[in-house]
Formats: C-alpha cells, sequence, structure tokens
C-alpha cells in the first residue's frame, strides 16, 4: 500500500539530509507507528506519504514514494485526497468551517459525495468517535481533546485506504485516546485502512502496532515487529523499559503480557523498601496562592464551579480530569486574564509580603505573581526572532529582579541560537523559551498547562528537571496534563477535576493508583505494590544485586 524506494529528503540550506536511503512497505490493513526523538524526521516521513513533501514544504525528494500504486512525484496532495487521510499535530491548523458537523462532511462535498451518503456517514463518525452531543458547537468553542477528536473525524468521513496520524492523542485524556485508538484499530481490522501513526505516548499505541519504524536520528529508518525494535531502540514506553529491566523474554507491549510475566518480579518485589520517585517537599514551605469559591461560565454553561485550592511553594501539583472538565478554564482564573464570575484569588509575591489579586493588577504587575504557560506555547510568541522575544521579555521585566531571559533559556535549553525564528524551534525548544519570557518575571506561581505535547521522552525527562528547579526554588508549580507517566515522575500531588468540580486531592501515589484510568503502567502491572516508574524498580533491583 504504501512504499519508500530508496528515499532521502534534503532541505534548503540543510548541511544533512532529514532522511536517508529509506527503503521502507507498509502493507495493506497494517498498522505502522512511527517512533523516534523530537526532531529526527517523523513529520517529513508522514508527510512524503501524500506528497506534502516536497510539494509544499519545498526541499528535494530524491527515490520513489507509491501509494496505492500512485507515485507522489506525479501526484499531488489533491490528487491523493481519495486515498491518504491526515491529521496534523495542531487540530485548529487543518480547520475549514465553523461547526462539527460542517467539518465532518467537507471533505466529502470536495470529493463530490452524494448528499444522502454524507449525512450517513457524519452520522456513524458521530457515533464512533463520541461527537454527537458536539454535533452543532463551534469548534474554536472546543476543547483541545475535542478539537483532535473532531479532526479525526474529518478524514474518516471520507473513507481513505490510508490514515495518517502525527500525534493522533497529544490533546487527549486516557480515557477519550483509548476511544480513538479503539476506533482506528477497528478501521484497520475490520476494513482493512492502512495506518501510518506517529506518536510520542508509546504507552498508549504500541500494543496495537502490527509494525514499528523507527528513526534513530542519522536519517536511517529501521522498520520491524515491536518487540524486536524496541528492545534496542532509544526510545520506549514504560513497560519497555520495565521488561528490559526485569529481562523478559518475550518483550511483553500490553499490560495483560506483562502481568502474566510480573509474577516472580512482584515476588522479589515485595519485601523491599518502595524507593521514592522523587524528593519529599517541605512541609514548611509557605502557601504562594489561595483561591476560594472559583466560579467560570461560558454562555450560561458553568466551567469551574465554586473551586478551592491553595498551593504552597516548592510543591508541585499535577492537574488531571478529562477533556472539558475545566482544568484549563481554572488556571486562567487563576493566572487573573481568563473569566471569573465569582470566587476570590489571593497570592504572594515570592519572598515578599502581602497578598493581591493578579486580576486587579496591571499585566505587568500580575506576571510577577503568577505566570502562565498555555496550551500551545506559540501563542505568546509574535517576534521575528529568539532574540527579539528574550529582549522584549526583559523589557518587559526590568522591575522584576529576576534572571535576564536569556540566562534562563540557556539554562532550561542551551545553545539556541539567537537568530532562529521562534516558530521553527522544535517543540520542547518552543516550551523552553516561552518558559524563559515567563520566567523572568520571577513569578511565584507557574501554571502550565498541557506542556507535553508535541515532548518524547528525553524532553519530558529535562521538563522533570526543569519543573523539579523550579521547585527547589521555592516556587508553587502547577502542571495540567493528561500524561499519567508523567505525573507519576514529576508530581508531589494531585487535584482531580470533573465537570468543574475538584474530585480527588492527594499524594500522587495515593491518587493515580486508585484509578485504573489514571494509572501508570508499572502500578497496573505491579499491583498491589505500589511502584509508580521503571526507575524504582530498577533501583530495588541494583541494590539486590548489590546484596547478593
Amino acid at each position: 500500500m504504501i512504499t519508500f524506494d530508496q528515499v532521502s529528503v534534503v532541505y534548503d540550506g540543510a548541511d544533512e539530509p532529514v532522511l536517508r536511503d529509506v527503503d521502507l512497505t507498509v502493507d495493506e490493513g497494517e498498522l505502522a507507528l512511527v517512533v523516534g526523538h523530537t526532531g529526527v524526521g517523523k513529520s517529513t516521513l508522514l508527510g512524503a506519504v501524500n506528497g506534502l513533501v516536497p510539494h509544499f514544504t519545498g526541499g528535494t525528494l530524491f527515490g520513489r514514494v507509491t501509494v496505492d500504486g500512485r507515485d507522489t512525484a506525479d501526484h499531488p496532495p489533491r490528487e491523493l485526497a481519495d486515498v491518504v487521510g491526515v491529521v496534523g499535530q495542531d487540530p485548529l491548523d487543518g480547520f475549514v468551517t465553523d461547526t462539527v458537523e460542517e467539518e465532518l462532511a467537507y471533505a466529502m462535498e470536495q470529493l463530490a459525495v452524494s448528499p444522502a451518503v454524507m449525512r450517513k456517514r457524519v452520522e456513524e463518525t458521530l457515533d464512533l468517535l463520541g461527537l454527537a452531543d458536539l454535533r452543532h458547537r463551534a469548534l474554536h468553542e472546543l476543547s483541545g481533546g475535542q478539537q483532535q477528536r473532531v479532526a479525526i473525524g474529518s478524514v474518516l468521513t471520507a473513507h481513505p485506504r490510508v490514515l495518517v496520524l502525527d500525534e493522533p492523542t497529544s490533546a487527549l485524556d486516557p480515557t477519550a485516546a483509548e476511544e480513538v485508538l479503539a476506533a482506528v484499530t477497528r478501521l484497520v481490522h475490520d476494513l482493512g485502512v492502512t495506518v501510518l501513526l506517529a506518536e510520542h505516548r508509546l504507552e498508549r499505541v504500541v500494543q496495537y502496532a502490527d509494525r514499528v519504524v523507527h528513526l534513530p536520528g542519522d536519517g536511517r529508518v529501521v522498520s520491524g515487529p515491536p518487540s524486536e525494535i524496541l528492545r534496542s531502540s532509544s526510545i520506549a514506553p514504560p513497560i519497555v523499559e520495565l521488561g528490559r529491566t526485569a529481562r523478559w523474554e518475550p518483550l511483553p507491549l500490553s499490560i495483560r503480557d506483562a502481568r502474566r510475566a510480573a509474577a516472580s518480579l512482584r515476588s522479589r518485589l515485595a519485601d523491599a523498601a518502595v524507593p521514592p520517585v522523587r524528593r519529599t517537599p517541605d512541609a514548611a514551605k509557605p502557601g504562594l496562592l489561595a483561591a476560594d469559591g472559583v466560579t467560570v461560565s461560558y454562555q450560561g454553561v458553568p466551567a469551574v464551579r465554586g473551586v478551592d485550592l491553595k498551593l504552597r511553594g516548592g510543591e508541585v501539583t499535577a492537574l488531571m480530569g478529562r477533556n472539558g472538565s475545566g482544568k484549563s478554564s481554572l488556571l486562567w482564573a487563576l493566572q487573573g486574564s481568563g473569566t471569573r464570575q465569582a470566587g476570590t484569588v489571593r497570592v504572594s509575591p515570592l519572598g515578599g509580603d502581602g497578598t493581591a489579586d493578579p486580576r486587579k493588577l496591571p499585566a505587568e504587575r500580575a506576571r510577577r505573581l503568577v505566570g502562565l504557560v498555555p496550551q500551545t506555547p506559540t501563542d505568546l510568541l509574535y517576534l521575528e526572532s529568539v532574540k527579539q522575544e528574550l529582549t522584549q521579555a526583559d523589557t518587559e521585566s526590568a522591575t522584576a529582579g529576576g534572571p535576564a531571559a536569556r540566562e534562563i533559556l540557556d539554562r532550561l535549553a542551551p545553545g539556541i541560537d539567537d537568530a532562529s525564528h521562534p516558530r521553527d524551534l522544535s517543540e520542547g525548544q518552543k516550551l523552553a523559551l516561552v518558559l524563559a519570557i515567563q520566567l523572568s518575571a520571577a513569578p511565584g506561581v507557574l501554571l502550565l498547562d498541557e506542556p507535553t505535547r508535541g515532548l518524547d521522552y528525553e524532553a519530558k525527562t529535562q521538563l522533570i528537571r526543569i519543573v523539579d528547579a523550579l521547585a527547589a526554588e521555592g516556587r508553587a508549580v502547577v502542571v495540567s496534563t493528561h500524561d499519567v507517566e508523567f505525573v507519576a515522575r514529576a508530581a508531589d500531588r494531585v487535584v482531580v477535576m470533573a465537570e468543574g468540580d475538584i474530585v480527588a486531592d492527594g499524594p500522587t501515589g495515593e491518587v493515580i493508583v486508585a484509578s485504573p484510568v489514571f494509572a501508570p503502567q508499572v502500578a497496573k502491572i505491579l499491583a498491589p505494590l505500589p511502584y509508580l516508574t521503571p526507575g524504582q524498580v530498577g533501583t530495588v533491583l541494583t541494590d539486590f544485586g548489590a546484596a547478593s
């Protein structure tokens, strides 16, 4: 169905090709999972399937790419639209219409599908992806996860033979991600659709893959069975890390198989002391933010219902909950620039006295109390170079007394060129730049909304180091996320929201293990033992080895 024959891609001005001599065949009805670190060429590989590379991206493509017998060199994307459906990383970039129902129908209108068939397919897709209640909603009113499901549905209605998905679950909560992946695998198994899927959260998708396509980072592509490729790959989900640590053979890829293999491991770990995932916060740290009765609604629809929340310095809090539960609305209300119909927010300056409501302060003073990084960091980037962004941040924060933005950026992500355009950076670099801009104002409270979107495991580890360093400086950090594996490693405390209310609030180990939806892979495999990460298991096994 998809064939790469000695394909290389070189972008203008680049010293080395992004893809080098790629030979790859993906058969009909196969789900191929594309893995690799950020910036190794996964999006280029996906873009070559429908001709976006090089017809729209520029650069030069050597070799031959064929899809269902059509050579992409001779068929631009518009001539492949009936065969290949593509969903990019940011669903908003692909929307054309105003409402959910209109967006689902748009691709079929372009392909001249009859009205009767269009109506039937729209209804099927609404049910398949759980969008029926949103059919008349404006796309800009939806949460990020809801927008992602609409984007996937908008290509499914055209019934493509090949589906290309770039980070399809990045904005989805665990339950919604399972629903989308179940729908995708149903298309593969029942209809023979070929799926090429790139995803950083491998723990969600690896069990469904028929093939793994690994990009090591030197332009090459290595393809094969998942258990074979992941045993030695530079990137792997927690279940694979645990399997490597325990030396399981064959390597399990599903929780069910891992549970079966883990009986002897659980016996070995049963009497061992469980090492902590991270440092224990200092209980004496002062409170920096107190929210009481915060209420947010949009056009009469409640999003946050009388929430009370207190944040302490030195503590990392994970804010979790399904899509549309009110997480982002709460963060913007705490920051001060978002809607708030009722309630109070009082913030203490880091190392200072007194409290203030950031909503009632000028923007430059509010930034010194609470900084917020939105779901899409590029929303805060509007200048032509990294240097201009950093200089502007320093100008706006001149009286804050904090370090220069460049100094912060070099600490977070060293090596970023001053002349680079902010939108040309990798996702991890964009996040680091926006963090540097916000931290130049020296806020005591930092709110991060879905910061792990688009980040690989290595970049997430770097983000955890950053968050730990901020907490060590006495700041209160809140991370809104659906990434349960990140939470298991990064958070001291978890707050769970549902329908605008806080329904759980407590230490990470207690809250996430109590729910099968939010439990990380290691917790599911080793239950009832209270382990959360492969690192904890590795520490204990290393101690056993040293003792013997």
